[in-house]
């Protein structure tokens, strides 16, 4: 992928989680948080830490979440940091008695 490819996937960003990888000796790898197509968190150690970092950006800016993934940051915020537990979707509710099987 191009820089030029990738600063114009950034752009079309809302929300999201980046993976740069650099050369084939492991150069200049990146992981990183993109919101409203800006680069806000950059040169995290790993995806797990910039999906924390996400959420928490969302949760303490009082973003709204996406409308494309309203699922995956209710699963976020309800079953896995286990904010707001007691109300969940119903889609939410049957992934959550399928994890408990």
């Amino acid at each position: 992928m191009t820089e030029a490819t990738t600063l114009s996937a950034i752009e079309a960003t809302t929300v999201g989680i980046y993976i740069s990888r650099g050369t084939p000796n492991g150069d200049n790898n990146d992981v990183g948080v993109v919101i409203e197509g800006v680069v806000v968190l950059r040169d995290l150690d790993n995806v797990a830490l910039a999906s924390a970092m996400l959420f928490g950006l969302c949760y303490c800016l009082n973003l709204r979440y996406p409308q494309k993934l309203p699922y995956t940051f209710e699963v976020f915020q309800k079953i896995i940091m286990e904010l707001d537990a007691a109300q969940l979707s119903k889609k939410v509710q049957s992934l959550k008695a399928k994890m408990h099987q």
